[in-house]
């Protein structure tokens, strides 16, 4: 609000909301400018391997001691509590208060104290099992639905995404909600020009939760959902017992061609630097790149003489296209984005098969008898 204010007298553009305005700050390069922006955190986990303390709750209170801004008891902020009555007065607690704080919240996460028992529940691939955040019920606003548009994911599956008339929710201008599926529209029974509900799921990503059908028009039209890839003109397919429908030319539709090589050479996979989604998309206009594979056939020659191509960056990216050579097998398994495959499976299965010529002719009772490989899992691989 400070910094809105600033920007009022100066007749600048006022910042939509907290979290974009301190990420953007932290991306600055002008220092001074940072400094200016009177940045502020609570700092709430102290990781180390030899800490005295034997829970989260006592380390906590051990920063404060130390001089870090942590959550504190007598605030509210922090509670250790040994029931869920109490993790429920918690909630209620702050489900009142915290328009009364003076940053935003969205909920709540509960933690198991214990580090001993953190360690034995460990970790599934994207969050702890010794934690889950408790989300409070999301601000509702209504616009007017102008069109639908789809996208294709690089699997394949369409996903249908509402052009909304803008509005302003949870600090944000809004224009695109997801639509997830064709049942979704189908169960929402939306009507090109109705006036919809719009929430925020987890309040980050923008969703239709309803139909104002008091303002809906007598001549409007039922939404009918696409019949045929908006990219390249393939027929939809919808599998049995699967809520998305796919477009199965996945070797020549553009979009998953280049989703396909944008998942292989990600931080999590090959990690190639100085191949980011923008160098894919020209390598792939250029015919320079039509798979994964291609990637390792690029010349110095070829790649001097694309535009905003100079030598350094010619160089640096043929260097780390050589250092993925080196990459862990499980993660070029993963690269490969084989459907249902993700960074624990790959791991399993590399660790199973330690090959991917073992991995191409197993069979499919060979793969289930990997920990944690069902059937759709061993099916895909089998496939692919």
């Amino acid at each position: 609000e400070k910094l809105n204010k600033e920007r009022d007298e100066l007749g600048e553009q006022r910042f939509a909301n907290p979290r974009n305005t301190a990420s953007g700050t932290l991306k600055m390069l002008d220092s001074k400018v940072v400094a200016s922006r009177n940045l502020d955190s609570y700092l709430y986990g102290l990781y180390g391997t030899d800490s005295s303390d034997t829970g989260h709750f006592e380390t906590v209170l051990h920063a404060a001691q130390w001089g870090f801004k942590t959550p504190l008891p007598q605030e509210r902020f922090i509670a250790k509590v040994s029931s869920v009555s109490e993790i429920m007065d918690f909630i209620d607690f702050w489900d009142k208060k915290r328009e009364d704080l003076p940053f935003e919240i969205d909920g709540i996460v509960i933690k198991v104290n214990d580090y001993q028992q953190q360690k034995a529940l460990g970790f599934t691939a994207k969050s702890p099992r010794w934690a889950i955040s408790f989300k409070f019920k999301t601000k509702r606003v209504e616009t007017e639905l102008l069109s639908l548009s789809y996208q294709v994911g690089r699997t394949g599956a369409i996903t249908p995404v509402a052009n909304l008339n803008a509005v302003q929710l949870g600090g944000t201008t809004v224009r695109r909600a997801s639509l997830y599926n064709a049942d979704q529209i189908e169960k929402l029974d939306l009507h090109l020009g109705d006036f919809v509900y719009v929430e925020k799921g987890g309040e980050i990503i923008p969703k239709i939760v309803g139909v104002n059908l008091d303002k809906r028009k007598i001549d409007s039209e039922a939404i009918a959902f696409i019949t045929h890839c908006p990219e390249c003109n393939s027929e939809l397919k919808r599998r049995e017992g699967e809520v998305h429908h796919y477009c199965l030319n996945e070797s020549s539709c553009p979009t998953q061609v280049m989703g396909k090589m944008q998942h292989f050479i990600s931080r999590k996979a090959l990690n190639i630097d100085g191949l980011g989604e923008e160098t894919i998309n020209v390598l792939f206009e250029n015919k320079l790149i039509s798979n994964c594979a291609d990637i390792y056939t690029l010349s110095r020659e070829k790649l001097l003489l694309l535009d905003r191509m100079a030598e350094k960056s010619v160089d640096n990216l043929l260097f780390s296209i050589e250092q993925s050579k080196a990459i862990s097998f499980d993660r070029v398994l993963f690269g490969l984005g084989i459907r249902f495959v993700g960074e624990t499976v790959a791991k399993k299965l590399a660790k199973h098969f330690k090959s991917m010529e073992k991995i191409s002719i197993a069979t499919f009772d060979e793969l289930i008898e990997v920990d944690e490989i069902g059937e759709k899992i061993a099916v895909s691989v089998q496939a692919y």
